[in-house]
């Protein structure tokens, strides 16, 4: 699996795009210079900056005959990725 794992398509994601900001879903062993890389190579544009954070995992919780079950969603690794001034990224055509 590569660094890029998804792109994230949400609707405040879509609000930031108009600021040339796109967001993934990384790898979590991945750092900043290697995800402005791939996204460099992938998309052919250049990076500026990026931003990383871990999201944590929710907790779900099931109702079951034998009682109450706990789950965790595992922690994932998001990056904001801004590009250089007059680039875009489109999504759609990639696909």
């Amino acid at each position: 699996m590569g660094i890029l794992i998804q792109p994230l398509l949400t609707e405040k994601m879509t609000e930031l795009a108009a600021t040339r900001q796109y967001a993934f879903r990384v790898d979590q062993a991945a750092n900043k210079i290697e995800i402005a890389r791939a996204v460099e190579k992938k998309f052919n544009v250049n990076v500026t900056s990026v931003r990383t954070l871990i999201v944590k995992g929710k907790i779900k919780t099931q109702l079951t005959r034998r009682g109450r079950v706990e789950g965790r969603k595992g922690d994932w690794k998001k990056a904001i990725v801004t590009l250089k001034d007059g680039q875009t990224i489109d999504f759609l055509a990639t696909v």
